[in-house]
């Protein structure tokens, strides 16, 4: 039986742009805002009532919609999917773009589950990566969560900053442990060529952590967060029982999932797309009946096994090779082993004869170790 699809729903707009930002975003205009909801309302109408269990807004800034938008894209999902009950759906937002009552507002939509993006607790780091909040408003936005009644709130937190020591990192992970988020995500920085925050770290004299560094900050974090009763489910997220991102793991788990909006990606079918990227381009071409889907690719059965293989990897859990094996009809262990055997010696893979997966050590060097299963005229 086929699994319920993820539906996530690409929202551009920000109130500035981060200086270390790639994401596919631009600032805030209300006209061209309804015009967009309209556009996103009109795509998901097109849909054909498959089952779906999650929704996630994405961005960008969704915070920056109003209730209303989000009760009418919600809307628009039920009617055209078979959305379940219980369906998770989650909003990102920024700390200081809500409100105790606009978080009230998105929960009577329908919101269940909000992500904020924190990034850090050190007002100094936060400057220095154009974020507009302070350490103050991030706590007191999951407070506004809590009263608005979201019990699944999420925090996200990034590390190797410009300037930031080991000590300074673990600063703010305690301070997010102290505020009892019930999920959060620890990602690394990742700066893309152009990133204005490469001038200004020229400009300043400002470095990043040596590797040695990075390492014990990562494992620290984890061990600290864990202790705190947040489990490590994925290289880069931690949840306390029962609030793992549902929508996330079907990413993580050979799932299947439709993206709407500007930019979004989809994988279906054996297939994968994207939508054209131009915010204005998109709504001309719903709005003109036309699909906004390019660079359509139907995957071989081998880029699909290799797929599953990578992206399962990043799991805790790791990936089950017997049942992989038989969704796509090959002895896995036999066609890899000795590819994975080196990693398995260096502690970096642990593997039971039925699960495969990183060692805390091993999530560390999890790009290289997870290269194994792809092409080499893919890599």
């Amino acid at each position: 039986m086929t699994e319920p699809l993820g539906l996530y729903v690409h929202i551009p707009f920000c109130a500035s742009i981060c200086n270390y930002c790639n994401f596919n975003r631009g600032l805030f205009d209300a006209d061209l805002k309804r015009r967009y909801v309209g556009a996103l309302v009109e795509e998901i109408r097109r849909s054909d009532g498959s089952p779906a269990d999650t929704i996630f807004f994405g961005g960008g800034t969704p915070s920056l919609l109003d209730p209303s938008d989000v009760e009418a894209l919600i809307a628009a999902c039920r009617e055209s999917f078979s959305v379940s009950a219980d369906a998770e759906v989650t909003l990102e937002a920024n700390p200081d773009s809500v409100t105790v009552d606009r978080l009230a507002g998105y929960r009577q939509a329908g919101v269940t589950r909000v992500s904020f993006g924190v990034q850090s607790f050190r007002d100094a780091e936060l400057l220095r990566l154009g974020r507009t909040h302070d350490a103050r408003g991030a706590a007191e936005a999951l407070g506004m969560a809590r009263t608005a009644g979201f019990d699944n709130v999420s925090l996200d937190l990034m590390m190797w900053l410009p300037g930031q020591s080991p000590d300074e990192w673990l600063e703010s992970v305690e301070r997010l442990i102290a505020l009892r988020p019930d999920h959060a995500s620890v990602y690394m920085l990742e700066l893309y060529p152009n990133a204005p925050l490469r001038e200004e770290m020229a400009r300043a004299r400002w470095t990043q952590a040596p590797d040695d560094d990075v390492a014990h900050m990562y494992l620290s974090a984890m061990e600290r967060l864990e202790r705190a009763g947040l489990d490590q489910y994925e290289i880069s997220n931690v949840a306390r029982p029962g609030c793992t991102s549902r929508h996330n793991l079907k990413y993580w788990s050979d799932g299947e999932w439709v993206g709407f909006g500007c930019g979004a990606h989809s994988t279906r079918g054996g297939a994968r797309w994207k939508n054209v990227a131009s915010t204005a381009e998109y709504v001309d071409l719903v709005g003109r009946g036309s699909p906004a889907a390019i660079d359509v690719r139907v995957m071989s059965r081998q880029e699909q096994l290799e797929d599953a293989l990578f992206m399962g990897l990043r799991r805790s859990g790791g990936v089950d090779l017997p049942s992989v094996g038989s969704r796509y009809d090959i002895d896995v262990w036999s066609y890899y082993g000795p590819q994975l055997a080196p990693y398995l010696d260096e502690g970096l893979l642990i593997y039971d004869g039925g699960a495969l997966r990183l060692s805390r050590p091993g999530m560390l060097l999890a790009h290289e170790v997870m290269m194994v299963f792809i092409s080499p005229d893919v890599r």
